[in-house]
C-alpha cells in the first residue's frame, strides 16, 4: 500500500459510494459498535477500480476536497486510498478514493480544421427560423423527433 500525503494540493478525491436510510443503518450502527476503519473495509468492496473512477467522472463525482458538512465525522486514514464520510444526524455514509487526475492519459487536441458535430451557433438556427417559422428544417433521419 502506498503512503498518501495528507492534503496533497494535487489529491482530487471521487465518490465510490454513498449510502442514505435503511441502507446506511447497518453500517452506522457498526460504526458505533466496531469503529469507522470496520466501515471502510466493508465499504471498499463497492470501489471496482476504473470502472468506479470512469463513472464518478462521467458522472461528476469528484471533489478537490472530501466533502463534509458541519454534523458529518469525516476519517482519512494514514496510508489508506479512502475516506469515510457520515452522518448519524442525516443517516448517510460515504466512501471516497483519492483520485490524482496525472496519472491520466494526456486527450489529443482535435485538428485546428476539424469539424464539429454542431457547427451552427443557436444565433444562426433562430435567425433561420425566424425568417420562415413555418419550413420545416431539411429531413433527415438523424434530425427527426416526436412531438409531445
Amino acid at each position: 500500500m502506498s503512503a498518501y500525503q495528507r492534503d496533497d494540493p494535487s489529491t482530487r478525491w471521487i465518490s465510490v459510494v454513498f449510502l442514505q436510510g435503511g441502507e446506511a443503518e447497518e453500517l452506522l450502527a457498526l460504526i458505533d459498535r466496531e469503529g469507522p476503519i470496520s466501515a471502510i473495509y466493508c465499504l471498499q468492496a463497492y470501489d471496482h477500480g476504473d470502472a468506479t473512477t470512469e463513472a464518478a467522472l462521467a458522472n461528476g463525482y469528484v471533489y478537490d476536497a472530501v466533502p463534509a458538512g458541519s454534523t458529518d465525522h469525516t476519517i482519512e486514514p494514514f496510508g489508506s486510498p479512502y475516506a469515510l464520510t457520515y452522518s448519524n444526524t442525516f443517516g448517510y455514509v460515504s466512501l471516497l478514493r483519492r483520485y490524482d487526475g496525472r496519472l491520466e492519459p494526456e486527450l489529443v487536441p482535435a485538428a485546428p480544421n476539424a469539424p464539429t458535430p454542431f457547427e451552427r451557433s443557436s444565433r444562426a438556427v433562430a435567425d433561420r427560423w425566424q425568417a420562415n417559422p413555418m419550413s420545416s428544417a431539411p429531413s433527415s433521419h438523424l434530425n427527426r423527433a416526436v412531438a409531445l
